[in-house]
């Protein structure tokens, strides 16, 4: 009797010992848990500047080259270098110094220029920006930077038309980009969606290389916008069809055609490419909720390109200027750069100066 006590109390104390071992063992599962999910959620500050300017077209290469002539303590962060500079082919005969230029050789002579200094160049994409009472905290797909001032110029991106098989076919035979793709489509036959400047210029490109184009616009008619509009209109391969909505793109390992509505009836046309040309939206949602913007979500500045958050400064086709050209885009990131110097010079002398907003 007493052995048989004594071996329920042996077993009794195994079994306590084998649960207290998995007790612990949950437990320090849980603070492991705990930490990478502080890992996680509260990324360290990678490096802290004194100015980061965000986006590199125009306005951000200007107010680049200027920080950088200051040896200025900043960094660019930004997914590319030129902006919508790099794809626009529109022939520019007002940019000062120059008679004739495209927007592509344009952009080409600023990278020349910026990379003639040795600025810092982060390639990322910044989804959010946290104010501080010293600064602000950029978040990237990576990292996490800090600084005291910051100059947005985001520019603008293409709009999509939200239909059926657009995203499907992109690089299939969707493109937003003329320039960039014309050459693939010799002797073939292409919609351009978009009447407007940038549909016109698409258009009086690929009649030079493909076999028909149809100009595809919503609207009542195609409006005067220079030179190519009468070029298109006249020109044999190009067949205009206005009061006209495309619905969907349709294909099968590529674009075969386009479904369209035009006063009130559909039918298909059968397409090699789909040129969208539509306009653009101002790259800004990465600071909804924290900057004031108007009603087509573009940064609203003052005169001196202050933001409503002071430190925060912005130039170029993400604000609401009224004229979105890269001579003026350049000119915005230039005066953003002075105003956000000014800005940091205060902060270093400590003076308790309000900076005004808007």
């Amino acid at each position: 009797m007493v052995l048989k006590t004594f071996g329920y109390k042996i077993k009794l104390f195994f079994q306590f010992m084998k649960f207290a071992f998995r007790y612990w063992k949950t437990l320090g599962s849980l603070e492991q848990t705990k930490l990478q999910k502080k890992e996680i959620t509260s990324k360290p500050v990678k490096d802290k500047y004194d100015l980061i300017i965000i986006g590199c077209g125009p306005a951000g290469l200007a107010a680049g080259i200027y920080a950088a002539r200051q040896r200025l303590d900043f960094c660019v962060i930004s997914k590319d270098i030129g902006g919508q500079t790099k794809i626009n082919t529109y022939p520019i005969e007002n940019y000062l110094g120059y008679h004739y230029i495209t927007g592509v050789e344009l952009e080409q002579k600023f990278e020349e220029h910026f990379r003639s200094f040795d600025i810092e160049v982060k390639y990322e994409t910044v989804n959010k920006i946290e104010a501080g009472k010293e600064g602000f905290n950029v978040l990237t797909d990576s990292s996490t930077y800090f600084s005291k001032a910051l100059i947005i110029a985001t520019g603008r991106v293409n709009k999509t038309l939200n239909i059926p098989g657009e995203l499907d076919y992109i690089g299939r035979g969707v493109s937003f980009c003329a320039h960039c793709d014309a050459p693939l489509f010799k002797d073939k036959v292409v919609a351009v969606i978009g009447g407007g400047r940038s549909g016109l210029d698409a258009a009086s490109q690929l009649v030079n290389i493909a076999s028909k184009v149809y100009l595809i616009e919503i609207a009542d008619e195609i409006k005067q916008l220079g030179p190519s509009t009468d070029f298109v209109r006249n020109h044999p391969k190009v067949e205009i069809l206005t009061k006209t909505k495309t619905l969907e793109i349709f294909g099968d390992q590529i674009v075969k055609g386009i479904r369209i509505s035009q006063d009130g009836k559909e039918r298909k046309i059968s397409v090699d490419g789909v040129f969208i040309n539509v306009g653009y939206k101002p790259s800004t949602d990465f600071v909804k909720g924290l900057l004031k913007l108007n009603d087509r979500d573009e940064i609203v500045i003052d005169k001196n390109n202050h933001t409503s958050v002071s430190g925060i400064f912005a130039a170029g086709d993400c604000t609401d200027i009224s004229e979105k050209q890269v001579i003026v885009a350049a000119g915005e990131g230039a005066k953003a750069f002075i105003a956000a110097s000014e800005y940091l010079t205060k902060l270093k002398s400590k003076k308790k100066e309000i900076i005004k907003t808007v």
